[in-house]
């Protein structure tokens, strides 16, 4: 009747082709989820009748539009689809579409700087000045950063950048290349439209924009790629390679009671759209059990609803707080599951076909009327929808009132076509975190391997939930993270200065020849030619040959004879001579007994040195905490652990590194912080307000330690707790304030003890923290307190001296009673 078969079987092919190719092909994507012929082509794997999703809502009859289905695909195979497509329908009538990228307030400032032949800091500086907002533009920036105006008024080099800057921002800066957007064409492309090259010279790409293109006559399809479903297609490798066969992902149970439980307790890290902070504090509170409820979550956590007091009254409701009502009871069928709300685009539809006898087509006419709120178009609605209840006996002031309710949530109102075909991603991904744990872990963390700001958290879930990350392993490790007895062994792919090239001749090595049996052999066998010192180090210091039980500062010594030997045999080989009496690798260093033999008097690592490595390499702390070496002083302070904080009256005193800080502008315009504390035990997030906020920004860096005194509440909105704090303070000022004496223990007499203590705290003199020498012999023991002319400032250098001199528990600071202030 539309005219659009060709267009349902062209999809319907490439995506068949996809999952032919064993492509994973995401079950749907916006409104096309509503369409039963789409289902039955394998184009959806949604039933929509089962979800009572609507057919008019993807196509209308009474309003013909070109369809558009978008088609997830997962990351890896995304191109290839693209590549099929062209090869399938001829190469001169597919491309992909051109985008035009703008100059966005940051950008024009910066280019207008480098053009202007300015110096770069100025540029960047001005640039970082700019608020980063969604929407931001240089007038907005202007009146909003009190410091910008300041200095783009007074400094004439600047007011020039400004001045080109105001006149330039918005125009199009340079082409790129549509994120899925593709074009077939009936014919030869270029009897549509010009053609470009794209900016990588990979392909080529339409001038007209996706509007214009369409404008042309000509049908765009979207290719998009989806990260999750590159995870879950990772996962269920992993979960293959672990346990022999994984579960077929399109058929697990949906109703499944853990994963039901794993939803309302919030564990949704890493579980497709329901892994943000807002959307936990939404789960914990809705407390889904059905699949409808995921559907609704995906529907509910957008500003609209949150703000409108939608949400509230949909838990309420849920939950038997507030009664469920419905406007009129014909209405019933179609808001039951919505408790009396109207959540859904279709809702709006199907209350219009039910009360007022609108055709289906007729309603999605209505609901596009509704949503863009044009008055006259209203009014003629509003008489349509009137006339319509009227022939059906219903009354007409409650008829009005049923249709300003309409048009109300309109506004709010999703596309639950697309709520319903995400919710199953959401579903899908929670099921395998529910029951494969490590391998859905360790798929998430290879997806954002790249990214250290993200991996650090997902280490931190694995360890909440109880799996064990263990460092990267040159014996069974792979590029990226893998699963072995339950265990996640971190990527090698991941270490910092080694590439997918050396990581590949590492595990050809090792599936030729086996395991490897110490830092010689592995030299030997893939070669350092490929894998070379740079690469070696970064592997001992991420802890990737821990497996051999040597400890990274003898291999890290070892390294250079390793490399000679290997590079000595290497050259041999390619000259083919043997060693004196033809036993060629196995002899050397590597063959003797021990081969670290000389190497085990080097200078032992601390843990702060093998620590200091992992963060190097890896971009995190792995096998430890820098927060583990104060543990004595955060006692001492009084700090109580984050897993352990209370509600209280008192002050209360925490302590941990900062992993995060988000900077908000209060109504005044005034910015205060919300800092994420890490002790270990847990993450907490502090608002720091802004008259406090002004004064220690500064101490608020990331991985810094830092004091924080501040008032422990309940969070109704959270059901957890919140704090605010009245005091910011370094690690190094809170030991200042607090220390009461730094305490050395002797048992036995030092040789010329007095002149090496004094070499070490003299740098340190000044301070306000006595010494105490507690001396305790057989024969004799006492206390001396050194006089005020030795007190010192008991700082990290200080303390690590004297450890190192006498052994770390012979040092100790001691702390005054803290008294405790009512908040």
């Amino acid at each position: 009747q539309m005219g659009f078969p060709g267009y349902f079987l062209i999809v319907a092919d490439f995506i068949q082709w996809a999952k032919d190719q064993s492509i994973p092909v995401g079950p749907g994507r916006g409104s096309g989820a509503g369409s039963i012929v789409a289902w039955a082509l394998n184009i959806t794997d949604l039933d929509p009748i089962a979800h009572e999703l609507l057919f008019e809502r993807f196509l209308n009859p009474e309003r013909v539009s070109m369809p558009d289905f978008d088609v997830d695909f997962c990351m890896e195979g995304r191109d290839r689809v693209i590549d099929y497509v062209a090869e399938r329908y001829g190469r001169n009538a597919v491309s992909q579409i051109v985008t035009f990228g703008s100059m966005a307030a940051k950008a024009v400032v910066r280019d207008v700087t480098r053009v202007q032949g300015k110096a770069y800091g100025l540029g960047d500086r001005l640039a970082k000045l700019i608020p980063f907002e969604v929407g931001m533009t240089l007038d907005k920036a202007f009146d909003a950063e009190p410091q910008l105006k300041e200095w783009v008024e007074t400094d004439e080099e600047v007011r020039e950048v400004w001045d080109m800057a105001l006149k330039l921002e918005g125009l199009s800066r340079n082409t790129g290349k549509h994120a899925g957007g593709v074009v077939i064409a009936p014919g030869k492309l270029t009897d549509f439209t010009a053609l470009l090259s794209a900016e990588d010279g990979s392909s080529l790409v339409t001038q007209l924009d996706k509007d214009d293109v369409e404008a042309a006559g000509l049908v765009k399809f979207d290719f998009l790629g989806l990260r999750t479903l590159t995870i879950i297609d990772w996962a269920l490798g992993l979960i293959r390679e672990t346990r022999g066969e994984a579960p077929v992902i399109e058929r697990i149970p949906m109703d499944e009671a853990k994963v039901f439980e794993l939803l309302c307790r919030g564990d949704t890290t890493a579980v497709f759209q329901l892994e943000s902070r807002g959307m936990k504090e939404l789960i914990r509170r809705l407390k889904p059990n059905s699949f409808e409820d995921i559907v609704a979550l995906v529907a509910l956590f957008r500003p609209g609803p949150l703000q409108s007091g939608m949400v509230d009254d949909f838990i309420n409701r849920k939950h038997g707080r507030a009664r469920v009502e419905y406007p009129h009871p014909d209405l019933e069928p179609i808001l039951k599951n919505t408790y009396g709300v109207i959540l859904y685009q279709e809702q709006v539809m199907q209350i219009a076909q039910v009360l007022a006898n609108y055709s289906l087509g007729g309603a999605d006419l209505l609901r596009r009327a509704m949503g863009k709120k044009k008055p006259e178009e209203m009014e003629k609605q509003r008489e349509i929808f009137l006339k319509g209840t009227t022939e059906r006996n219903i009354d007409a002031k409650l008829a009005g009132s049923i249709f300003d309710l309409m048009e109300k949530f309109a506004g709010y109102g999703f596309n639950k076509s697309h709520s319903a075909a995400y919710a199953l991603v959401s579903y899908q991904t929670a099921y395998l975190k529910t029951h494969y744990p490590a391998e859905f872990m360790a798929a998430v963390l290879s997806s954002d391997m790249d990214n250290t700001d993200k991996v650090v958290p997902l280490i931190e879930e694995c360890r909440r939930i109880g799996l064990v990350v263990r460092p990267p392993d040159v014996n069974a490790g792979a590029f990226k993270f893998s699963v072995k007895d339950g265990e996640i062994i971190y990527g090698l792919g991941a270490i910092k200065g080694l590439g997918e090239g050396p990581i590949g001749q590492l595990v050809e090595a090792r599936t030729d020849d086996g395991p490897f049996s110490d830092v010689f052999d592995f030299c030997r066998r893939v070669g350092t030619s490929k894998v070379n010192r740079r690469a070696l180090e970064a592997l001992i210091r991420a802890g990737a040959f821990d497996s051999l039980d040597e400890p990274r500062w003898v291999l890290m010594a070892s390294l250079e004879d390793a490399i000679g030997q290997a590079d000595q045999e290497a050259r041999n080989e390619a000259v083919g001579m043997d060693d004196l009496f033809g036993l060629g690798a196995e002899s050397g260093t590597a063959s003797s007994a021990d081969p670290y033999q000389h190497h085990r008097q080097t200078v032992r690592w601390t843990e702060r040195d093998v620590l200091r490595g992992e963060k190097e390499t890896l971009g995190l702390y792995l096998t430890g905490h820098p927060i583990d070496w104060y543990a004595d002083d955060l006692k001492g302070l009084g700090a109580k652990a984050l897993e352990n904080l209370e509600r209280t009256r008192d002050s209360v005193r925490v302590a941990g590194l900062i992993v995060g800080l988000r900077v908000i502008r209060n109504k005044r315009g005034e910015s205060f912080g919300i800092v994420t504390l890490d002790d270990r035990t847990a993450r907490m997030d502090v608002t720091v307000f802004a008259d406090l906020f002004a004064d220690c920004r500064d101490k608020l860096a990331d991985d810094s330690l830092v004091v924080i005194e501040g008032d422990v509440s309940f969070d109704e909105f959270t059901n957890g707790l919140k704090m605010r704090a009245n005091k910011v303070e370094t690690l190094e000022n809170a030991r200042k304030e607090s220390a009461s004496g730094l305490k050395i223990h002797l048992e036995t007499r030092v040789p010329a003890f007095a002149e090496t203590l004094l070499s070490k705290i003299q740098p340190h003199l000044g301070g306000e923290c006595p010494i105490v020498i507690a001396y305790n012999a057989v024969n004799a023991s006492g206390e001396v307190v050194l006089g005020e002319q030795y007190q010192v400032h008991p700082n990290d250098s200080l303390l690590l001296d004297l450890q190192e001199l006498l052994g770390q528990d012979r040092v100790q600071l001691e702390f005054a009673a803290r008294t405790q202030k009512r908040a």
